[in-house]
C-alpha cells in the first residue's frame, strides 16, 4: 500500500489540474476525494482510509484541516 501511495504523490508532481483542485479544498476531505478520484483513474486501488492514514497524504490533510494529531498536556 505504501508503494502506491509513493506512485500517487510521484504522479501529482507536475499534475496542474490535479494541484490546483488540492489548493481549492476547503478541507482535508475535500482533498482526499481530489485524491481518491487520482487514485482511481491511474488504477492504484486506493482506499479514503488508506489516504488519511499514510504519509505524506496523511500530513497533507492534517495541514489542510488544521488539526493535530496528537495533543501533548493540557
Amino acid at each position: 500500500m505504501t508503494r502506491r501511495v509513493s506512485l500517487l504523490v510521484n504522479a501529482l508532481d507536475g499534475a496542474q489540474r490535479t494541484n490546483e483542485a488540492l489548493a481549492q479544498c476547503a478541507n482535508g476531505e475535500e482533498m482526499l476525494d481530489v485524491l481518491l478520484d487520482a487514485s482511481m483513474k491511474l488504477r492504484l486501488g486506493l482506499t479514503r482510509e488508506q489516504l488519511r492514514n499514510t504519509p505524506p497524504i496523511r500530513d497533507w490533510v492534517w495541514w489542510k484541516n488544521k488539526n493535530a494529531l496528537v495533543t501533548i498536556g493540557d
